[in-house]
C-alpha cells in the first residue's frame, strides 16, 4: 500500500497494528500547508481524528471536499470504490487516520466472526459517512498517541492498546442501548430479530428451518430476513450456517471425542460421504486427514 508523496520531513508516520489494520499521524508543524497523498483501496473504513487546527479531504481529483475541524472525527467507507487519502493539512494541525479491513472490524463486534466470511459480492452495496465531535476521553488516547515517547520496543504493543481503546470509545453507547449489533446499524429496527434467526438457526443447526419458516418464526419478511442477514452478518442465511457448522466440526474432530460419523450427525449430515465433502471443500483436507495432522 504505497502512495505518500508531497510530504515535509517528519509530517507522516504509518503504524501497522495488525494484519488489515493500521494507524496513519499526520503532525504538519510547518508554518505552510501541506498535501498528503496515500492509496486506500475499498476493502478499509475510515477513520480521521483532528486532534488540532484543520484539515480538508479531496476526493475525485478535488472536486468534492470534506473539511476536518479541531475535535471533530470523520468515518468514511465505500465499498464499491476505493477512497484513497488526499489530504491538505493546515499549519499546526494534528490529524490521526485509523483504517481497518471490513472483515477485521467485523470481528471486533461479533463472536462468530472467526467462521464468517464478510462482504460477499452480493454485498457490497452499502456505503456510510458519518461526522462528529471528539469527547474529551477520545481526545486523551489521541493526545498520547501523538506524543508517543516510550522506548521503541514497546512502540507496537503501546500503539495497539490505544487504537483499540479509541475505536471502543468512538463507538462506546449508552448502557441501555444492549441490542448485539454492528455499530453501523445502530438505527436498524429489525437487528434484534435478525439476531434470532442467527440463534434459531446455529440451534437447529442439524435441522434448520427453511428461509419462509425462519422468517414467520421471527415475524419478519422473507425480503427483510435475506437483506437484514447480509448487513449484519455479512452473508446469506445458509452460507453463514454452512461455514458454522463446519467450524463446529472442525472443533468436534480437534477434540478426539467423536469420530467422523458422529460428528457428520450432529451438524446434519445425514450420511458421512457428504459430511466428507462439505468437509474438503470448506478446509482442502477429509476430515480424517484433518485428524492425522494434529497427531
Amino acid at each position: 500500500m504505497e502512495g505518500v508523496k508531497n510530504i515535509a520531513t517528519g509530517l507522516y508516520s504509518e503504524t501497522t497494528i495488525e494484519e488489515g489494520f493500521f494507524i496513519l499521524k499526520f503532525n504538519n508543524e510547518t508554518t505552510e500547508a501541506q498535501q498528503i497523498a496515500r492509496e486506500v483501496d475499498s476493502s478499509f473504513i475510515q477513520f480521521h481524528f483532528c486532534a488540532k487546527g484543520n484539515s480538508v479531504f479531496q476526493f475525485n481529483e478535488g472536486n468534492y471536499k470534506l473539511p476536518l475541524a479541531e475535535e471533530h472525527s470523520l468515518l468514511l467507507y465505500n465499498p464499491q470504490r476505493d477512497l484513497p487519502i488526499n489530504l491538505e493539512i493546515a499549519p499546526e494541525s494534528w490529524v490521526i487516520s485509523v483504517f481497518i479491513s471490513i472483515k477485521k472490524f467485523h470481528s471486533l463486534f461479533s463472536r462468530e466472526a472467526d467462521f464468517i466470511t464478510f462482504l460477499s459480492d452480493e454485498n457490497r452495496d452499502r456505503k456510510y459517512y458519518k461526522d462528529g465531535l471528539i469527547s474529551p476521553s477520545m481526545a486523551i488516547v489521541l493526545n498520547q498517541l501523538m506524543n508517543y515517547n516510550l522506548h521503541p520496543s514497546v512502540k507496537a504493543l503501546y500503539f495497539k492498546g490505544k487504537v483499540y481503546e479509541l475505536i471502543s470509545l468512538y463507538f462506546n453507547r449508552p448502557s441501555e442501548a444492549d441490542v448485539e449489533q454492528c455499530p453501523f446499524l445502530v438505527d436498524e429496527d429489525n437487528v434484534a430479530k435478525i439476531k434470532r434467526a442467527k440463534d434459531i438457526v446455529i440451534a437447529r443447526m442439524a435441522e434448520p428451518p427453511s428461509l419462509q419458516e425462519l422468517a414467520d418464526e421471527i415475524n419478519l419478511s422473507l425480503n427483510k430476513l435475506k437483506e437484514g442477514f447480509k448487513q449484519i452478518y455479512g452473508d446469506s442465511v445458509y452460507s453463514f450456517l454452512f461455514d458454522y457448522k463446519m467450524e463446529v466440526a472442525r472443533q468436534l474432530l480437534a477434540s478426539g471425542s467423536h469420530n467422523v460419523n458422529e460428528v457428520g450427525l450432529r451438524i446434519g449430515y445425514s450420511t458421512a460421504s457428504h459430511f466428507i465433502a462439505a468437509f474438503k471443500k470448506q478446509y482442502g483436507t477429509t476430515p480424517k486427514k484433518y485428524i492425522q495432522s494434529l497427531s
